[in-house]
């Protein structure tokens, strides 16, 4: 393994993309600390290093900014909008035919739809902007802790209109930041800069689990996080592959096809979306009650079942939303029909199963079957910083659950095989044997 990275930083090409790479995480890391205009520094430092934090509504935007959400950096909103505007186009598809038709026509297509998305990411980040200047302003940023309410020296509306802006214009910087690593670097530009934001999470996370479990539990949850991480490469590296035949056929004076191929169908099609798809929705309850009155019951029985996730309410809803979104994107990205139709075209079929309408079916068959041990999958992965709050009271500090492993993880492996593909090509041995 040592052998084979050495190669990679000893060919030239892939030397540089690498370090290009680097040097852009390296900016987007920089910029985390980099505090916004008009923004009290010092008594941020205070509030994030209160022991009376608890992150709340805000824990997910501020795993995937790296921390610098709590920061209030230039970087603060991080690549969450970019993900947001991705997640919306996508389902847009099913709804406006003009960007399932965009979808279809190839990389033209794809080009306007990238477009879109831009845009959709610049006014998602002026939208939360605003929303993050105004949570700041009232305290509820930090869990209304005290000492954490004028956290906004420059208070006029000029002070605040260039925070605003900053705090758009780094989302825009970010975006710009993924594309370059994506077009001039290795790997999935967006995907990597997730990974580097929760990645720098887990030397925190570790540190604290010393400090307050001692070494024994921190071992102990060592041992645990090896063990899981073993498990969800084993289940995402796992898939059905479903036999293809292509019949032979004349093009000319040629023959093509005759061929045999197979369709992948991954245990986990979704990926860490359902996961997103269903703290979000959760978190929607707790962020409205932040507007009621907190003497009125609904806001102290939301405070009581929905605000902490060791509740069993809160984990029963928790991992049947994230059951229902695993099974409801993959009907979104999934299309059996389109690709029977497609097979049809060709000449291709699945031995035994006719071609059209039937192969349509079974695709539908076997994609609902293999969509369950997925979503259950998902739903334990999530539960586990849970658990882990029950049993050693440890939830922001358990790095091997959730979305950090799952990004963790998939992202390691795609890129991983982008170097490996890209050593091969230049007839090396690759990193994966």
């Amino acid at each position: 393994m040592l052998s084979a990275i050495a190669r990679a930083f000893r060919t030239p090409d892939l030397r540089r993309k690498l370090f290009f790479t680097l040097a852009i995480i390296s900016v987007f890391r920089l910029g985390s600390f980099v505090p916004a205009p008009g923004i009290d520094y010092k008594q941020v430092q205070e509030c994030v290093a209160s022991p009376e934090l608890t992150q709340g509504v805000f824990g997910l935007v501020n795993l995937f900014s790296g921390g610098a959400l709590l920061q209030l950096s230039i970087f603060a909103l991080g690549i969450m909008p970019y993900i947001t505007a991705s997640i919306i186009t996508q389902l847009l598809r099913v709804v406006i035919p003009r960007f399932e038709q965009l979808h279809k026509e190839g990389a033209a297509g794809q080009a306007k739809l990238t477009q879109y998305t831009r845009y959709l990411t610049i006014g998602l980040g002026l939208l939360n902007a605003t929303t993050l200047v105004a949570t700041a302003r009232s305290g509820a940023l930090f869990g209304n802790v005290a000492g954490c309410t004028n956290l906004i020296v420059d208070d006029s509306w000029i002070g605040i209109g260039l925070l605003i802006i900053t705090l758009t214009a780094g989302t825009g910087l970010i975006m710009w930041l993924g594309e370059q690593i994506t077009e001039r670097g290795v790997g999935n530009g967006m995907s990597l800069l997730i990974f580097t934001s929760v990645a720098s999470a887990f030397p925190s996370s570790f540190g604290a689990i010393v400090s307050s479990q001692g070494w024994d539990v921190f071992v102990i949850v060592v041992l645990i996080g090896l063990v899981i991480v073993g498990l969800v490469v084993f289940v995402e590296q796992s898939q059905r592959r479903v036999p293809v035949q292509y019949a032979k056929r004349m093009v000319g004076r040629r023959m093509f096809g005759g061929t045999s191929t197979y369709i992948p169908i991954k245990v986990n099609m979704a990926g860490v979306i359902p996961v997103i798809f269903g703290s979000s929705l959760l978190y929607l309850p707790t962020l409205i009650s932040q507007f009621g009155d907190p003497q009125s019951a609904w806001v102290q029985w939301i405070a009581q079942y929905l605000t902490t996730g060791d509740h069993p309410l809160y984990m029963a809803l928790y991992f049947l939303l994230i059951v229902f979104f695993t099974y409801f994107y993959v009907a979104i990205t999934f299309n059996p029909e389109e690709v029977a139709d497609n097979m049809k075209k060709y000449g291709g079929f699945i031995p035994g199963i006719r071609a059209g309408r039937p192969t349509a079916e079974y695709l539908n068959y076997v994609l609902t079957r293999i969509t369950l041990p997925g979503s259950l999958y998902l739903g334990f992965v999530a539960m586990i910083p849970l658990i882990a709050l029950v049993l050693i009271d440890a939830n922001q500090n358990f790095p091997f659950g959730g979305t950090s492993i799952l990004i963790v993880v998939g992202v390691g492996l795609e890129t991983v095989k982008q170097i490996d593909s890209q050593m091969q090509q230049r007839h090396y041995e690759g990193l994966l044997r």
